[in-house]
């Protein structure tokens, strides 16, 4: 196929990119400057100018395209106002990429995250929340997995609160860069709360099977580990940085303090049992070893 990717150039995407051109498919990767441009055109994908925002633009890749896949988001959490902004911008391009694929039963990739159920680990049968700090995608990605009905081979694969690739990204990404900065690697509460993780390059594995083989309306648990406490994630943080490692008050985290403070452990037998998705990466924990002090 010939794959339009948003988010091409970023940790998810890149692997993303790199797994679809290893396994037979061509890549148009929107690029939102010069520098992500050049990145994706190394990589071996053609590059499309433009970002989130640019509604037209994104109609046009998805209209060259046999498929689509979404990933791009807007990473400013300094406050709540910035969220939406991002939240926003997201739902507006979603709605765009859908209305070029409707009738068309092109695949139609989108991402969100787990959801959180209390007592348990989330399942693909669980809902994603409406509501709270980033509800809106929530109601985003309820919307693209409606375009079903329409003729669109809509899906969504959730991904756990870290996607890493050697020692960064994610939410553990984010208590390293606040421990570097702050000289202290802490977690909210008394740390019990648990964070589902999975490697970089095998959620890049799920969306290629996602955009090959997932029947409409289906939403995919990107869940390798499916929980570590929080304080056992900012104990290898601190080990790593030589900082000393302690409970801070969640408002430390600004808006995302209460999805931080929150248990959220999540499952994928579903989705390992229907698509033959098995993570084969270094866990979280191992992965964090490679923090440079």
């Amino acid at each position: 196929m010939r794959v339009f990717i948003t988010g091409g150039t970023g940790l998810i995407g890149s692997a993303v990119v790199a797994e679809l051109l290893g396994n037979g498919h061509t890549v148009l990767a929107l690029a939102r400057s010069d520098a992500s441009a050049r990145a994706a055109e190394a990589a071996g994908a053609e590059s499309l100018r433009g970002g989130l925002a640019d509604l037209n633009v994104l109609r046009a890749g998805a209209a060259a395209a046999d498929g689509v896949i979404h990933l791009a988001f807007g990473h400013d959490f300094s406050s709540a106002g910035a969220v939406a902004k991002s939240v926003a911008e997201e739902g507006a391009a979603l709605a765009a990429l859908g209305e070029e694929l409707i009738g068309s039963d092109r695949p139609f990739v989108t991402c969100s995250g787990t959801p959180s159920v209390p007592g348990r680990a989330s399942t693909e049968a669980d809902a994603v929340p409406p509501e709270g700090p980033v509800g809106g995608r929530g109601q985003s990605v309820t919307a693209v997995l409606g375009l079903a009905a329409r003729g669109v081979r809509s899906t969504a694969v959730r991904l756990p609160r870290t996607v890493h690739n050697q020692g960064t990204g994610g939410f553990a990404g984010l208590l390293t860069t606040i421990a570097r900065q702050s000289g202290v690697s802490g977690y909210p509460g008394d740390g019990a709360q648990r964070w589902p993780a999975v490697h970089a390059l095998d959620a890049a594995v799920l969306f290629r099977l996602a955009l090959e083989q997932a029947g409409p309306g289906t939403a995919w648990h990107a869940v390798a580990d499916e929980g570590d406490p929080v304080r056992d994630i900012a104990a290898v943080i601190g080990r790593r940085l030589g900082v000393p490692v302690q409970s801070v008050p969640a408002q430390t985290y600004g808006p995302l303090g209460a999805i931080f403070s929150a248990d959220q452990p999540s499952a994928s037998t579903h989705t390992r049992q229907a698509l033959g998705w098995e993570p084969k990466h270094p866990s979280l924990l191992e992965d964090l070893e490679n923090i440079q002090p």
